[in-house]
């Protein structure tokens, strides 16, 4: 018999919080929900694959390709960090969430969404420099600069995770303690806060700023450059190359960002439960998914490793 959420915010323990989900048991969401574990699956496979293939393969042991592992990494610590949860909540009818998890959560979620933010800035200019400096691309983007970045994108990240929750969770708590979220994410935990929010509202905001608008904006000069030298090109094969490419990325970002800026660039009184549940879904399972898709198993490079792989793997025929 599963609980309602409220005869479970009257069992379990002061301290915790409540998740509310994004899931009833009616037929139409235990469908949506198997959806969701089926991304999940399709999301754990395909990033794990990928992060194995790069390190196995050293025809891909490129600064391209260390980016792409990378970003398979984040994506494949960021669907983790909330699914598996809320996966437990909804079969077992347990909502409740420790503090403790909830730290947990909100570190892995924050650090990874700001070096993912990152890293997509740095894939961008990697592509900038690729295209439009081929001959000097080996010294403007060796091991060293990559390396650095890349280094760069995880300490930034981890370091807004950290603020984070030591802010947010050295709020007073005194009112409702139920996140209407399938995880525990700083916007919706803020409206349950009776102490004032105002000044670290405004902190994130900033944040929000650089970790968003600042590499956006990059990542916009980046790829305008690119086209205005894709254009240029008398390669058609060479220009239609560089433009899939180029539609691919701007595809991942577009969503990414699009999605990030709604959840954490909006106050906390315009906020909707149901909007955010939504959008924070698209961008932390879906997302998680379409990236090694969209950025890598189009690839020909990774293709042709995955298909040596798969080579190997099959039982050699006898002669004679």
């Amino acid at each position: 018999m599963k609980i309602s959420i409220m005869e479970w915010e009257n069992q379990t323990s002061s301290s915790d919080f409540i998740l509310t989900g994004i899931f009833s048991h009616t037929p139409t969401h235990m469908f949506l929900f198997s959806l969701v574990l089926g991304i999940f699956t399709v999301a754990l496979l395909a990033n794990t694959i990928m992060v194995l293939l790069i390190y196995q393969d050293t025809q891909l042991h490129t600064p391209m390709y260390l980016l792409l592992s990378q970003l398979s990494l984040m994506d494949l610590m960021l669907i983790c960090t909330t699914v598996p949860k809320m996966a437990y909540n909804y079969l077992s009818g347990r909502p409740s969430i420790s503090v403790a998890e909830c730290e947990a959560q909100i570190f892995f979620y924050v650090s990874l969404f700001g070096a993912e933010c990152f890293l997509l800035a740095v894939m961008a200019y990697d592509r900038y420099v690729a295209i439009c400096y081929p001959l000097q691309y080996h010294n403007l983007m060796n091991w060293k600069i990559c390396g650095v970045m890349v280094a760069s994108s995880w300490t930034l990240g981890s370091f807004d995770g950290i603020v984070d929750v030591a802010t947010t969770l050295s709020f007073s708590y005194c009112g409702s303690r139920e996140i209407a979220q399938f995880f525990c994410d700083v916007p919706a935990l803020l409206t349950l806060s009776c102490s004032d929010t105002s000044t670290f509202e405004t902190l994130v905001f900033i944040c929000c700023v650089l970790m968003l608008l600042f590499p956006l904006l990059l990542i916009v000069i980046s790829y305008t450059r690119v086209i205005m030298a894709v254009i240029r090109m008398s390669s058609q094969e060479g220009r239609h190359k560089a433009f899939t490419t180029c539609t691919s990325h701007l595809l991942v970002v577009g969503m990414y960002y699009a999605a990030a800026m709604f959840i954490y660039m909006r106050p906390t009184s315009n906020r909707s439960p149901t909007q955010d549940k939504m959008v924070s879904s698209f961008y932390t399972i879906l997302t998680p998914m379409l990236n090694p898709l969209i950025y890598s198993f189009r690839n020909k490079d990774v293709a042709k490793a995955f298909s040596k792989v798969l080579g190997k793997g099959k039982p050699r025929k006898s002669i004679g």
